[in-house]
């Protein structure tokens, strides 16, 4: 084997860098979120979404658009899935289109929901 000069061979360190990288673009890919107005942290199976009070806010996550439409108080209307639900605080999960929501939290500043794939679906 010849080394020619300026290349070096691929050591474990690159390697497991080009992996890491490999890996969360993978994790990226899966949970597809993409949002407006919103922040989402998703993991494979379920995502929090936070929206932004005052703005046009939606996201994109597991393949469905998740938007908000109102908030008044401790009540929140989402649009899931193409399906508008009422929300409030501490109530149990909502089921529209093979997914569970429920409304985290409500603040004057923020709205926060948690959507989860339907184990049963």
């Amino acid at each position: 084997m010849t080394n020619r000069p300026g290349t070096s061979p691929s050591t474990p360190t690159r390697r497991a860098v080009g992996l890491l990288a490999g890996l969360a673009l993978g994790v990226a890919l899966l949970a597809g979120c993409s949002s407006e107005g919103a922040s989402t942290d998703c993991g494979l199976d379920a995502c929090t979404v936070t929206f932004d009070r005052g703005v046009e806010a939606s996201a994109t996550i597991l393949g469905v658009e998740a938007k908000l439409v109102g908030a008044q108080g401790d009540q929140v209307t989402v649009e899931v899935a193409g399906e508008q639900l009422s929300l409030t605080v501490g109530q149990q999960a909502t089921e529209v289109g093979g997914f569970a929501v429920t409304l985290d939290s409500v603040t004057d500043q923020e709205v926060k929901i948690q959507v989860s794939r339907n184990p049963s679906s």
